[in-house]
C-alpha cells in the first residue's frame, strides 16, 4: 500500500551533510557568543542559557555550547539557539539553503498527489523552517504539513515516532520514514511506520540491507509508487 504521509530527515537526506556542517554549524558558532550577550535578555535566549545552566553546572555557558557543536549534539538548548543565529543569517541573506536537486521537484509532485509531507529533524521546527523558508527557489515550507524536532523525543527512540503517530492522527503503516541514519529508521520501523534508507553518494552514506534503499527522492518514489517528479507542478 502507497505511503498516505511521506516524512523526512533533513541532513544527508534533502540537504547536503556539508551544507549543515561546513556552513550551518560553522556559522552559528562565529554568531553565538555575540548573540547570547546581545540577546541576553529575550526569553527563548533566557530559557535556552538556564537550560544549558542546569544541564551542564559545572561549565560556563558559552564554553558548554561550544562544546556540544564539536561534539554534534542533539540537545534542545543548542538546537534552540543555533536556530536564532540562523534565522539572523538568513534574515540578512548571508545564508540560502542548499537543498538537493531533486528534492523540491519531487515533493511538489507528490504534494499534488495529495501526498502529506512532514519534517522530523534534530533540528528545531523554527531552524527547519528557516531551512525550507529560504532555499534557492524561494519559501517552500507550505509543501509540509508538520514540522516536528526534538520536542516528540530522541529520532533513534521507537516511542519518538509512535508518538508523531499519535499527535498527527496518523496511521503508522501509512507513513513512510526516510533518513540516512540506520538507527533512525530501526525506531521508526518499531513503530510501525515504512522506511526508506537514503543513501547519497555525495555524503558518502553506505547503503545497508536492513531498509529499502534510494539514493534520490525520485527513486523513494519508484519503491513505495510514489509519483515522480513534476517541474511543472504549482510551486507552494
Amino acid at each position: 500500500m502507497k505511503p498516505k504521509v511521506v516524512l523526512l530527515d533533513i541532513e544527508g537526506t534533502t540537504t547536503p551533510v556539508s551544507f549543515v556542517h561546513d556552513v550551518l554549524f560553522p556559522y552559528a558558532r562565529k554568531a553565538l557568543p555575540d548573540l547570547i550577550v546581545r540577546r541576553a535578555s529575550e526569553p527563548a535566549v533566557a530559557a535556552a542559557l538556564e537550560e544549558t545552566r542546569r544541564l551542564a553546572p559545572d561549565m560556563e555557558p558559552l564554553a558548554r555550547l561550544n562544546a556540544w557543536m564539536k561534539e554534534d549534539a542533539k540537545v534542545a538548548p543548542l538546537k534552540a539557539l543555533q536556530g536564532l543565529a540562523w534565522a539572523e543569517g538568513y534574515a540578512d541573506g548571508e545564508l540560502v539553503a542548499t537543498l538537493y536537486p531533486d528534492v523540491l521537484p519531487t515533493l511538489r509532485a507528490w504534494r499534488k498527489a495529495g501526498v502529506k509531507l512532514a519534517v522530523y529533524s534534530s533540528g528545531s521546527v523554527a531552524a527547519q523552517k528557516l531551512i525550507y523558508g529560504h532555499t534557492a527557489e524561494g519559501d517552500a515550507t507550505a509543501l509540509f504539513d508538520a514540522f516536528l524536532d526534538l520536542a516528540m523525543g530522541g529520532k533513534k527512540d521507537v516511542a519518538s515516532y509512535a508518538k508523531i503517530a499519535e499527535t498527527e492522527g496518523w496511521v503508522p503503516r501509512d507513513v513512510l520514514f526516510v533518513s540516512d541514519v540506520v538507527a533512525e529508521l530501526d525506531a521508526a520501523r518499531g513503530a510501525g511506520m515504512k522506511t526508506c534508507h537514503m543513501v547519497r553518494a555525495q555524503d558518502g552514506t553506505v547503503a545497508g540491507d536492513a531498509h529499502p534503499v534510494a539514493h534520490d527522492m525520485p527513486e523513494v518514489g519508484v519503491l513505495f509508487g510514489l509519483p515522480g517528479d513534476d517541474v511543472t507542478a504549482d510551486a507552494p
